[in-house]
């Protein structure tokens, strides 16, 4: 098992000014109240409201292709309750799992210096594929790993799967939990004069 990093020992917090949210958006998700996939939207709507509040930068990724990477063929539905983009933030369209696959995107991560915060519901996916991506890059990605769920592959189940994957990122960058994140970066803030 992965462990738990406190994130704040390890790196500069509060250069990390970006937060990337990958697919949280209707068409990914086949069962909402699945209780991994509850406590991951739970916890990616408290990092994106933590982030609001710090002033840092949230891009969110979506996912508007036909595939099977995603195990569905319907376009973009829409995005969950909750996470609608306001006029501050990114978006990013794209037809492959990672991220960069938008160059816009890839060019705004490192302009913002290559390191960021990852969090949505296709662990098993996106979230795997820009963990590699970014490691390719020279990037420093850091996953929270309960503000991520991944869907059933086969047999195996959903938590089984994301414990796996998030396993995998950890080769990949750094893995935290959300309250250790959002208390390491409140703690730069409140440094700075932010909170």
């Amino acid at each position: 098992m992965s462990q738990v990093i406190d994130i704040s020992g390890y790196i500069d917090t509060s250069r990390i000014k970006t937060l990337v949210l990958l697919d949280v958006q209707r068409d990914c998700v086949a069962d909402t109240s699945a209780p991994e996939m509850a406590k991951a939207i739970g916890n990616c709507q408290a990092v994106l409201k933590h982030a609001r509040s710090a002033g840092l930068q949230v891009a969110f990724t979506r996912w508007i292709g036909r595939g099977a990477f995603f195990g569905h063929d319907e376009p973009f539905s829409g995005w969950l309750d909750g996470f609608e983009p306001n006029r501050k933030d990114l978006v990013f369209d794209r037809a492959q799992p990672s991220c960069y696959c938008n160059p816009l995107c890839a060019e705004i991560i490192t302009q913002a210096g290559g390191h960021f915060i990852l969090a949505g519901i296709t662990g098993e996916t996106a979230c795997l594929a820009t963990a590699i991506d970014a490691f390719h890059r020279g990037h420093r990605v850091t996953l929270l790993s309960d503000a991520s769920a991944s869907q059933k592959l086969g047999e195996a189940a959903c938590g089984d799967v994301h414990r796996v994957v998030t396993q995998v990122i950890d080769l990949f960058g750094q893995i935290t939990t959300t309250k250790v994140w959002i208390s390491a970066s409140s703690r730069i803030g409140r440094a700075r004069g932010l909170g």
